[in-house]
Protein backbone atom coordinates (compact mmCIF):
# COMPACT_ATOMS: atom_id res chain seq x y z
CA UNK A 1 0.00 0.00 0.00
CA UNK A 2 1.19 3.49 -0.75
CA UNK A 3 0.34 6.88 0.67
CA UNK A 4 -1.01 9.75 -1.37
CA UNK A 5 0.55 13.09 -0.43
CA UNK A 6 -1.15 16.47 -0.48
CA UNK A 7 0.24 19.92 0.27
CA UNK A 8 -2.07 22.48 1.87
CA UNK A 9 -5.13 20.25 2.28
CA UNK A 10 -8.47 21.81 3.09
CA UNK A 11 -8.66 22.27 6.83
CA UNK A 12 -11.93 20.80 7.99
CA UNK A 13 -13.03 18.77 11.00
CA UNK A 14 -11.91 15.49 9.38
CA UNK A 15 -8.40 16.83 8.82
CA UNK A 16 -8.22 18.37 12.29
CA UNK A 17 -9.47 15.21 13.99
CA UNK A 18 -7.23 13.01 11.86
CA UNK A 19 -4.11 15.00 12.73
CA UNK A 20 -5.05 15.09 16.43
CA UNK A 21 -5.60 11.34 16.48
CA UNK A 22 -2.33 10.65 14.63
CA UNK A 23 -0.41 13.00 16.93
CA UNK A 24 -1.78 11.29 20.05
CA UNK A 25 -1.07 7.82 18.62
CA UNK A 26 2.50 8.76 17.68
CA UNK A 27 3.15 10.31 21.09
CA UNK A 28 1.65 7.38 22.98
CA UNK A 29 3.78 4.97 20.92
CA UNK A 30 6.89 6.83 22.12
CA UNK A 31 7.33 9.26 19.24
CA UNK A 32 9.12 12.51 20.03
CA UNK A 33 6.68 15.05 18.64
CA UNK A 34 6.48 17.58 21.44
CA UNK A 35 4.73 15.62 24.15
CA UNK A 36 5.41 12.79 26.59
CA UNK A 37 2.89 9.97 26.92
CA UNK A 38 0.22 9.46 27.91
CA UNK A 39 -1.72 12.12 25.98
CA UNK A 40 -5.17 12.54 24.48
CA UNK A 41 -6.14 14.52 21.41
CA UNK A 42 -7.48 17.21 23.76
CA UNK A 43 -4.01 17.57 25.30
CA UNK A 44 -2.57 18.20 21.84
CA UNK A 45 -5.32 20.46 20.49
CA UNK A 46 -3.65 23.77 21.58
CA UNK A 47 -0.43 22.86 19.73
CA UNK A 48 -2.36 21.95 16.58
CA UNK A 49 -4.31 25.20 16.79
CA UNK A 50 -1.00 27.11 16.78
CA UNK A 51 0.00 25.26 13.60
CA UNK A 52 -3.38 26.00 12.00
CA UNK A 53 -3.19 29.71 12.86
CA UNK A 54 0.30 29.87 11.34
CA UNK A 55 -1.14 28.18 8.23
CA UNK A 56 -3.85 30.84 7.88
CA UNK A 57 -1.17 33.52 8.26
CA UNK A 58 0.90 31.92 5.47
CA UNK A 59 3.86 31.12 7.75
CA UNK A 60 3.31 27.37 7.81
CA UNK A 61 2.38 24.76 5.19
CA UNK A 62 1.11 21.24 5.82
CA UNK A 63 1.96 18.06 3.95
CA UNK A 64 -0.28 15.07 4.70
CA UNK A 65 0.02 11.48 3.60
CA UNK A 66 -3.30 9.71 3.23
CA UNK A 67 -3.87 5.98 3.26
CA UNK A 68 -6.01 4.07 0.76
CA UNK A 69 -9.14 5.00 2.74
CA UNK A 70 -8.27 8.71 2.82
CA UNK A 71 -7.24 8.65 6.49
CA UNK A 72 -4.30 10.70 7.64
CA UNK A 73 -1.30 8.37 8.01
CA UNK A 74 1.54 10.92 8.05
CA UNK A 75 2.22 14.64 8.40
CA UNK A 76 4.96 17.22 8.19
CA UNK A 77 4.61 20.96 8.81
CA UNK A 78 6.92 23.42 7.03
CA UNK A 79 7.44 26.77 8.75
CA UNK A 80 8.96 29.66 6.83
CA UNK A 81 11.44 31.95 8.50
CA UNK A 82 10.38 35.52 9.07
CA UNK A 83 13.90 36.76 9.80
CA UNK A 84 15.11 38.45 6.58
CA UNK A 85 18.53 36.76 6.75
CA UNK A 86 17.04 33.27 7.04
CA UNK A 87 14.28 33.15 4.44
CA UNK A 88 16.29 30.75 2.27
CA UNK A 89 15.54 27.73 4.48
CA UNK A 90 12.45 26.25 6.19
CA UNK A 91 11.88 24.46 9.47
CA UNK A 92 10.26 21.03 9.39
CA UNK A 93 8.04 20.23 12.40
CA UNK A 94 5.74 17.51 13.65
CA UNK A 95 6.96 14.82 11.28
CA UNK A 96 4.75 11.82 12.00
CA UNK A 97 3.90 8.41 10.59
CA UNK A 98 1.12 6.22 11.96
CA UNK A 99 2.85 3.84 14.40
CA UNK A 100 1.03 0.87 12.85
CA UNK A 101 2.67 1.65 9.52
CA UNK A 102 6.21 2.26 10.72
CA UNK A 103 8.84 -0.05 9.30
CA UNK A 104 7.07 -0.33 5.96
CA UNK A 105 8.78 2.52 4.13
CA UNK A 106 6.14 5.15 4.88
CA UNK A 107 8.62 7.34 6.75
CA UNK A 108 10.99 7.32 3.77
CA UNK A 109 8.04 8.06 1.47
CA UNK A 110 7.07 11.00 3.68
CA UNK A 111 10.60 12.40 3.72
CA UNK A 112 10.85 12.03 -0.07
CA UNK A 113 7.55 13.93 -0.36
CA UNK A 114 8.90 16.61 2.00
CA UNK A 115 11.97 17.08 -0.19
CA UNK A 116 9.88 17.05 -3.38
CA UNK A 117 7.52 19.67 -1.93
CA UNK A 118 10.39 21.93 -0.88
CA UNK A 119 11.93 21.65 -4.35
CA UNK A 120 8.79 22.05 -6.49
CA UNK A 121 5.74 23.47 -4.70
CA UNK A 122 4.57 26.99 -5.31
CA UNK A 123 5.89 29.33 -2.63
CA UNK A 124 9.07 27.31 -2.03
CA UNK A 125 11.06 28.76 -4.95
CA UNK A 126 13.66 30.53 -2.76
CA UNK A 127 14.13 27.60 -0.35
CA UNK A 128 17.65 26.17 -0.36
CA UNK A 129 17.52 23.88 2.68
CA UNK A 130 15.26 22.10 5.16
CA UNK A 131 16.17 22.22 8.83
CA UNK A 132 14.72 20.08 11.60
CA UNK A 133 15.45 19.17 15.16
CA UNK A 134 14.98 15.82 16.83
CA UNK A 135 15.23 14.38 20.31
CA UNK A 136 18.39 12.47 21.10
CA UNK A 137 18.19 8.94 22.43
CA UNK A 138 15.41 7.86 20.09
CA UNK A 139 17.45 6.81 17.05
CA UNK A 140 15.38 9.03 14.78
CA UNK A 141 18.51 11.03 13.89
CA UNK A 142 19.83 7.88 12.19
CA UNK A 143 16.62 7.67 10.15
CA UNK A 144 16.94 11.29 9.06
CA UNK A 145 20.60 10.70 8.16
CA UNK A 146 19.52 7.85 5.87
CA UNK A 147 17.16 10.35 4.21
CA UNK A 148 20.09 12.67 3.44
CA UNK A 149 19.98 15.02 6.44
CA UNK A 150 23.27 15.91 8.13
CA UNK A 151 23.71 16.70 11.79
CA UNK A 152 24.87 20.32 12.00
CA UNK A 153 24.49 20.95 15.72
CA UNK A 154 23.59 19.51 19.07
CA UNK A 155 22.52 21.09 22.33
CA UNK A 156 23.29 18.62 25.13
CA UNK A 157 20.49 18.04 27.62
CA UNK A 158 18.20 20.67 26.09
CA UNK A 159 15.08 18.50 26.20
CA UNK A 160 13.81 17.37 29.61
CA UNK A 161 11.55 14.37 29.05
CA UNK A 162 11.26 13.69 32.78
CA UNK A 163 13.23 14.53 35.92
CA UNK A 164 16.66 12.99 35.43
CA UNK A 165 15.99 12.23 31.73
CA UNK A 166 17.50 15.02 29.68
CA UNK A 167 18.04 14.49 25.96
CA UNK A 168 20.10 16.27 23.35
CA UNK A 169 18.37 18.55 20.84
CA UNK A 170 19.88 17.47 17.51
CA UNK A 171 19.80 19.95 14.62
CA UNK A 172 19.81 18.44 11.13
CA UNK A 173 19.89 20.01 7.68
CA UNK A 174 19.11 18.87 4.14
CA UNK A 175 20.62 21.20 1.52
CA UNK A 176 18.46 21.41 -1.61
CA UNK A 177 21.02 23.16 -3.82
Amino acid sequence: MTLTFEVDPVVDSALRDGVLSLWADVTNAGGSVGFVPPVTPDDIRPALLKHLVAMTEGRTRLLVGRDEDGGIASTAFFTFNTHPLMTHWVWLYTVMVDPGRQGGGYGRDLMAAVEHTARTAEGFEAIEAIRLTCRGGTGVDGFYAKCGYKEVGRVPGAIRVAPGDDRDDIIMLLPLT
